[in-house]
């Protein structure tokens, strides 16, 4: 399991970081540092391993700069399951909010799908194999009939030799065609299983999401899998049976048990909006800080590390990587309660944006927002170009709308890009046809977008 981080060193994930996010140099260190430590966590003396605690993280900045994106890409870097949560959806538990514990049920299920799709993966090979032959069987029906038998010497029945061969011969001819996609538009039926759960309710007492899972599931391996015959092309019945065959081969006890282990050692859980749950030290001690207090006593226990039921089996917490982020404009850290306070100890203020930002945002990373509409505009068969000083001036105009409004970051040049190409983007391909060729200057976007800073009145334009 710690294979795939054997290579990533601090420096490395800082290196894969930056090519989707700009800045943040200092977030960037110790989200690294914390995911190096895992491997180091899993490669130290059995004995020590248990006490080797994460260093959960809180991260403090305003709305669109970068706080989500550090957390997802590090967890993609790592391979790891990820869940993100906001931590308003955890008030007034038992009325309108959710049970914390549910944070890390999702977490297992992300873990549980990652490792199925790597054990089909490993034997998608042999699962192709047996799709082909249903779908041979589909197309050429073994022979079968007393014309094409005859007795042996021992009684038994056989086919003759040279129809057994014919056969063999056609259904080694028509494989070829299947594989090379010759028979792809052909219809054929196939037959698919499908599990008869019915929908359970619980009529008089309450009962837990995980004894819910449990009911369901017991209920729906009880009921007999039914068949239902299909009339689909080749092309969609190999779709649909490879990944049928590929359960076949997987043992889901092994999958369930090694995503558990995963999600407990790899895991990370981005906690966000944790500002939201701040209750204000200088407040009365009714009304809604209560709620919130009582939404961060109910994350302690998770964050500290504590055992989990979910409907794959228990799973411990004390490993999962907890980062916790929010602006804290009303708030401040400190108005945390003390005991969440000290499960994250390592705290980083991200910067924010400033108008270079917004111009290296546009140009560099791999998924930049000019490339994002270059592609876009490329499967039309339109080439379209950014000029540097389009780029700049976009760059600028986002950084003075955000000043002047509320400033919600990086978002703002969604907008900014969604306003400019627009018109463009409605013409294609029935005004601008294929083989077109878009530049985007520095006049035509301070031309489409001056409003933006001269008009006062920009609640329309915020996201």
């Amino acid at each position: 399991m710690t294979e795939h981080l054997d290579r990533l060193t601090p420096r490395q994930i800082v290196f894969e970081l930056d090519q989707y996010i700009i800045g943040q140099n200092d977030a960037k260190r110790n989200v690294a540092i914390a995911l190096r430590n895992r491997w180091r966590r899993m490669n130290s003396p059995a004995d020590i391993q248990r006490e080797i605690i994460p260093n959960n993280i809180l991260m403090i900045g305003a709305t669109g700069v970068g706080k989500t994106e550090i957390a997802r890409r590090l967890a993609k870097i790592a391979d790891a399951p990820f869940v993100k949560v906001e931590a308003s959806k955890f008030t007034e538990v038992g009325y309108v909010g959710r049970d914390v514990e549910s944070m890390v049920r999702d977490l297992v299920e992300q873990a549980v799908g990652m490792v199925r799709t790597q054990k089909k993966e490993e034997v998608k090979i042999k699962a192709e194999q047996a799709v082909e032959d249903i779908i041979l069987d589909a197309l050429i029906p073994p022979v079968h009939g007393s014309a094409a038998r005859i007795k042996t010497d021992n009684g038994s029945d056989a086919m003759p030799e040279d129809d057994a061969e014919l056969n063999q011969r056609t259904r080694e001819r028509f494989r070829e065609k299947i594989r090379n996609g010759e028979l792809d538009s052909r219809k054929i039926e196939i037959e698919v299983q499908q599990n008869q759960a019915p929908s359970v309710g619980m009529i008089g007492g309450s009962v837990d999401d995980v004894s819910m899972m449990n009911i369901q599931e017991m209920i729906g391996n009880m009921m007999p899998r039914r068949g239902k015959k299909r009339k689909v092309t080749v092309e969609e019945a190999r779709k649909i049976l490879l990944d049928e065959e590929a359960s076949k081969l997987i043992d889901m006890d092994e999958v369930k048990v090694e995503a558990i282990k995963k999600a407990e050692n790899l895991g990370i859980i981005f906690i966000d909006e944790i500002d939201k749950v701040a209750s204000s030290r200088s407040g009365g001690g009714g009304g809604p800080d209560v709620s919130r207090e009582g939404v961060q006593r109910d994350l302690l226990p998770i964050v500290e590390g504590s055992a989990v039921n979910t409907k794959h089996g228990v799973i411990n917490t004390d490993h999962i990587l907890f980062v916790a982020a929010g602006a804290f404009h009303v708030s401040k850290p400190s108005d945390l309660i003390p005991e969440l306070q000290g499960r994250f100890p390592i705290r980083v203020e991200l910067n924010s944006l400033t108008e270079g930002d917004f111009y290296q945002i546009l140009k560099a990373p791999k998924n930049a927002l000019t490339k994002q509409y270059q592609a876009m505009m490329e499967s039309e068969g339109v080439e379209l170009e950014f000029e540097d000083g389009a780029i700049r001036e976009m760059a600028k105009i986002a950084f003075e709308v955000n000043s002047e409004v509320e400033n919600i970051g990086a978002r703002r040049l969604q907008t900014v890009m969604s306003l400019l190409l627009n018109d463009f983007m409605f013409d294609v391909p029935d005004v601008i046809g294929a083989d077109s060729h878009i530049v985007i200057t520095a006049e035509m976007v301070s031309e489409k977008l001056s409003h933006l800073i001269k008009n006062r009145d920009l609640s329309q334009y915020i996201l």
